[in-house]
């Protein structure tokens, strides 16, 4: 009987370390699993990204204000993915919509990745660079650069914040900022 008992404790930790993912380790003052924080950030990881944005124009950004930023920026929503080929570089696309009476999709672009992982921290500064089309207001072509700070709550979901400068070819530049989930796999 109590070989039955320890049978059935050892299926269902294995079953309950394989519905949290491989990265589960055993917590010793029952407090339920914990993760090892060095592979929250990992080589061939794809992830996909919800976020809000707001965007302001080269005056706002030259000659920042709180009550310029108030009455000029443009509030939006947007999707993304991301795909690690090392644990450090990616590469990315997202798109986004702050205008709802024009074309569904404002603006699509990707993206060049370096994140640097903080240690066990859970924190990964990261930096990136590309390009992209903008639909809405105007139809042109950009570069961009920017970067951000993403936090990890476990190795898949965390929560980003970053900004970013566009150049467009035919227009004033303009900075977008964004806040938002990253969902892990």
């Amino acid at each position: 009987m109590k070989n039955k008992i320890l049978a059935g404790g050892t299926i269902l930790m294995l079953a309950a370390t394989a519905a949290l993912g491989a990265e589960a380790v055993a917590n010793d003052q029952g407090q339920g699993p914990q993760y090892d924080q060095g592979n929250l950030y990992r080589a061939n990881e794809l992830s996909v990204d919800g976020f809000g944005t707001a965007s302001v124009g080269e005056y706002t950004i030259t000659h920042p204000s709180g009550n310029r930023a108030r009455q000029n920026a443009r509030l939006g929503a947007g999707a993304g993915i991301n795909y690690f080929i090392t644990q450090n570089i990616g590469i990315g696309g997202d798109a986004y919509s702050e205008n709802t009476t024009g074309t569904f999709i404002d603006s699509a672009s990707a993206n060049l990745i370096l994140r640097l992982p903080l240690g066990q921290s859970g924190f990964a500064p990261y930096a990136f660079g590309g390009g992209g089309h903008q639909f809405d207001v105007a139809k042109l072509w950009f570069g961009q650069g920017g970067a951000g700070m993403e936090y990890r709550f476990n190795p898949h979901v965390g929560v980003f914040l970053d900004a970013r400068l566009v150049m467009p070819n035919e227009t004033r530049y303009y900075g977008v900022a964004r806040l938002g989930m990253r969902f892990s796999f």
